[in-house]
């Protein structure tokens, strides 16, 4: 147990080293049983005479020791003293990097990626950044609005509208270096792209699935989904599975992870010129009510709060829920964290066919940037063949280039490119709006209200509506 401050020392017998070389500082932050901090609390990091210390503050939420430490500079070991001293004839430059993280494995790939740019680029160094999913576009939004954002930034597709303003075009670099984007699935290409200037380069893009739990479907003695389900297949499927404190879906009120069940049957979110969020019309509410009833009527899913409901995978990865809603991007943390086998599958047919919800993610430059030159550089790296290749076969990613994509297969579970390729099959694109990090947040808020029986559906929908109209 860490007291209100302790020195850890630097030996192989703790979690961290501390290596000097030249003068710059170079952290190795190896995983350790710290990630979910039960105490929450905030740990701040001083180093002194080859000693780390860690200052603990109270914070109202957690907030994971790893991705503090990971933090300090990353990309340093490994280069030459002529290198970062600048002996190429280039000024040494150092670039922050803000990105999210789920788990100490993706801070970790995170870094390896981060390595290849000082490996190509001996003169960039990255410091690189992290909060957790839901703690990202909070800050994210902050910095934007006060001008402070780091040089490289990372941007789903879904909030490009959102936040373009605050990153540089592209095209000119892309055109400069014949950057070659058509080597890139060209549907996230258009994702990351705002006004007819593409404001991020990809690294992944995925649809919806459902990840399922085959201890449990087996403990049951219920035969594992098929690719041709349909939502009453699902659905009894999910009430064979549900037994004491055994679950057979987690239903959520996130939207990434209701929305493609409303699409399913025919349902929309956007007004028919996309330019607005239309929440209220009667498809939407209906399908937002039938789904509401996995949790408050047939009692399949377990209650969750605000803060789990966008961080379900670790709700699933206990073991006592059969089903949920995820995307290929969290192969990695599922292999590494479930003890249980389990499978992948496309989401089941509604009236309309499966229809899953495309999206993926990226690497901007930031207006604010110093050094937008080498964040290009930087950033043409972190989404080289190489890294998305590295990616991929660690399970964080679906590469967004498309010769890459099948070293994720190659580390998948058995099934899952069948499944992957189904659900791209039938999938849209994830349109969304400039004001979608609001719209998210408001429909996770009030639609729990909805799950738990509290409120109908249509009032809860109608209070985000009514919110998003008076914003």
């Amino acid at each position: 147990m860490i007291s209100e401050s302790a020195y850890l020392p630097c030996s192989a017998d703790v979690a961290i080293t501390i290596v000097y070389q030249t003068s710059q500082l170079c952290l190795i932050a190896h995983s350790v049983n710290v990630f979910r901090n039960p105490y929450q609390v905030e740990f701040s990091v001083e180093v002194e005479k080859g000693h780390i210390m860690l200052l603990r503050r109270p914070v109202t939420s957690i907030f994971p020791i790893f991705l503090i430490l990971s933090s300090l500079f990353i990309a340093a070991c490994g280069s030459s003293p002529s290198a970062s001293s600048g002996g190429s004839g280039t000024q040494p430059v150092t670039l922050n990097w803000f990105m999210w993280s789920g788990s100490p494995q993706e801070v970790q790939a995170w870094q390896y990626d981060a390595s290849l740019v000082t490996k190509k680029y001996p003169w960039i160094h990255i410091n690189f950044q992290t909060a957790s999913w839901t703690d990202y576009w909070t800050k994210l939004e902050s910095e934007a609005a006060t001008g402070n954002l780091p040089d490289i930034v990372s941007l789903q597709s879904e909030r490009t509208a959102g936040f373009a303003d605050s990153f540089l075009p592209l095209d000119t670099y892309v055109k400069q270096d014949k950057f070659d984007v058509s080597a890139f699935d060209q549907g996230i290409i258009k994702g990351l792209t705002y006004q007819g200037s593409l404001r991020a380069l990809p690294y992944d893009f995925g649809p919806q699935v459902v990840y399922y739990n085959k201890a449990l479907f087996q403990k049951y003695n219920v035969p594992v989904p098929s690719a041709n389900w349909t939502y009453a297949d699902f659905l009894q499927d999910a009430q064979k599975l549900t037994h004491g404190n055994d679950y057979g879906f987690l239903a959520t009120s996130y939207p990434d992870y209701w929305l493609p069940f409303a699409m399913s049957n025919g349902a929309q979110y956007l007004s028919s010129n996309g330019q607005q969020v239309d929440l209220t019309n009667p498809q939407l509410v209906n399908a937002f009510q039938e789904y509401a009833k996995l949790t408050y009527q047939y009692h399949v899913s377990p209650p969750i709060n605000v803060q789990q409901a966008s961080n379900t995978e670790f709700l699933w990865e206990a073991g006592n829920i059969a089903m949920y809603v995820d995307g290929p991007w969290d192969l990695i943390n599922n292999k590494q964290t479930a003890k249980f086998p389990f499978g992948i599958v496309p989401l089941p047919s509604g009236s309309k066919g499966s229809i899953s919800l495309v999206a993926g993610s990226g690497f901007g430059i930031s207006k604010t940037s110093q050094h937008p030159d080498d964040a290009w550089k930087a950033i043409s790296v972190l989404t080289s063949a190489d890294a998305q290749q590295y990616l991929s076969g660690q399970g964080r990613s679906f590469a967004a280039r498309t010769a890459q994509q099948q070293y994720w297969y190659k580390n998948a579970v058995e099934g899952s490119q069948q499944a992957l390729d189904a659900a791209n099959s039938t999938a849209l694109p994830e349109l969304t709006t400039s004001n979608w990090n609001q719209v998210s947040t408001l429909i996770t808020q009030y639609g729990l209200n909805a799950l738990n029986g509290q409120e109908t559906a249509a009032k809860a929908l109608s209070q985000v509506q009514e919110q998003i109209n008076n914003s």
